[in-house]
């Protein structure tokens, strides 16, 4: 397995306008709202030093967030949950479609939510 450089935080959120309006008015970073085609928009604000937070609506999402997201490199992000499985870790949510790629969440030891991105298609095994 082979992580990128930096590191996403992903919100679930219940209201996207006020979210929006809370992190550019009060504390002023800079956010974006990305259209999700089928999907509903959703914010995203690039800090530096690759790290992302990410904000997306979602009522059955609401107290399971934020979840820290490692992108992944190249390869094939189900061998890499086999693996992790095959150790004893949680898998919560198996690899699925998400904006602009593809994410599968899983828990740490103490239960805090952790996510892999791809990037892009899956890739074949």
């Amino acid at each position: 397995m082979k992580l990128k450089q930096g590191i996403g935080v992903v919100f679930n959120v219940k209201d996207i306008n006020r979210t929006e309006k809370f992190y550019k008015d009060i504390l002023g970073i800079q956010v974006e709202r990305q259209s999700g085609g089928d999907e509903p928009d959703w914010l995203m604000a690039t800090l530096g030093n690759g790290v992302e937070l990410m904000f997306f609506e979602g009522e059955e999402q609401i107290g399971r967030s934020p979840i820290i997201v490692f992108e992944l490199e190249d390869g094939y992000m189900e061998t890499v949950l086999e693996s992790l499985s095959e150790k004893g870790v949680e898998i919560v949510n198996p690899v699925s479609e998400a904006p602009g790629g593809w994410s599968a969440d899983f828990k740490d030891p103490d239960g805090h939510p952790l996510a892999f991105y791809q990037l892009g298609s899956l890739p074949l095994k």
